[in-house]
């Protein structure tokens, strides 16, 4: 906002400062030494990346921090898109939900890193305001009078009563009171669960049985396809045969010949006989501990 432009129109500054001679580089102008962008930016949760002011910071794929180009936004579980505040994303369909009317989806542009020291203490969320701190793994939801509180699930979505929240991929049913999964369209309807540690072929702690093959889940972690060399969806919820696309739209898998199959369901990955068991699902390899991670998701102490 309100950005300077230098000669040669290919690049600017932010306000406060001025272009060098070559156009290459952006110098503090005098009288504004320690003026910089970083007081018109949204601090991410890293503290050393920020985003524009009424942008959001969302992690992309490999990672790092993004910028929604709109406030209080909803991070999409493609960590590649997002949706306006209090709206879901449909990935299947491309679009954000509302009871208001449906709009398409956004997408996130890289974040820049901060140029001053981030006001966040170490192990904090800093919430939209720039004053009010959470604990690290929770989210910042605003609260019936308009200040912050805090939710103690990862990438929440907040719900609209300002008093409850939900984990992030579902939605709040405020007459139920509870957090529902989004649906998606008809034949897609194919619950994952989390692969559990064990020795194979995900990676150093996690396999799928024989035939399988290893697919991510929306929150990371392994989930296991009943195909051999198959075709991981973009939705991490779905896979599809060797020689097929996914076909979010139709909730199904094309051919290149135009022949669909319904897609199939992912399966839990195993884990190891003998080891520690966290819960029904998920174990740890013998003599450690099951701790669990911020997401709530289990992790092994050696």
């Amino acid at each position: 906002p309100q950005g300077v432009p230098c000669t040669g129109s290919h690049h600017c500054c932010p306000r406060g400062s001025h272009c060098s001679t070559d156009g290459k580089s952006c110098l503090m102008s005098p009288g504004t030494e320690g003026v910089t962008h970083a007081h018109h930016a949204v601090p991410c949760p890293d503290g050393q990346s920020e985003c524009p002011d009424n942008a959001t910071c969302c992690v992309t794929a490999s990672g790092a921090w993004g910028c929604c180009p709109m406030p209080q936004a909803s991070c999409c579980a493609d960590k590649v898109h997002c949706c306006p505040h209090a709206t879901i994303c449909d990935l299947a369909h491309g679009r954000c939900l509302s009871p208001a009317g449906d709009v398409p989806l956004g997408t996130t542009f890289p974040a820049w890193k901060r140029q001053l020291p981030a006001p966040v203490v170490l192990h904090q969320v800093l919430c939209p305001d720039n004053r009010s701190v959470c604990p690290d793994g929770d989210t910042c939801c605003q609260l019936p009078s308009a200040q912050y509180g805090c939710c103690p699930l990862q990438n929440a979505v907040c719900c609209s009563d300002g008093r409850h929240c939900c984990p992030q991929g579902t939605a709040c049913d405020l007459e139920r009171s509870t957090c529902t999964s989004i649906s998606l369209p008809k034949g897609s309807d194919c619950p994952l669960s989390p692969a559990g540690p064990g020795e194979g072929e995900c990676d150093d702690e996690t396999s799928c049985p024989d035939g399988n093959t290893c697919c991510r889940l929306s929150s990371g972690a392994w989930g296991c396809c009943p195909l051999e060399e198959a075709v991981c969806c973009p939705d991490h919820i779905h896979c599809c045969p060797q020689g097929y696309t996914c076909d979010p739209a139709g909730g199904s898998c094309l051919q290149e010949g135009g022949e669909r199959r319904p897609w199939l369901q992912k399966t839990p990955a195993l884990a190891r006989e003998g080891d520690v068991r966290c819960d029904e699902k998920t174990s740890c390899p013998d003599g450690n501990t099951c701790c669990r991670l911020s997401s709530g998701a289990w992790a092994c102490c050696p």
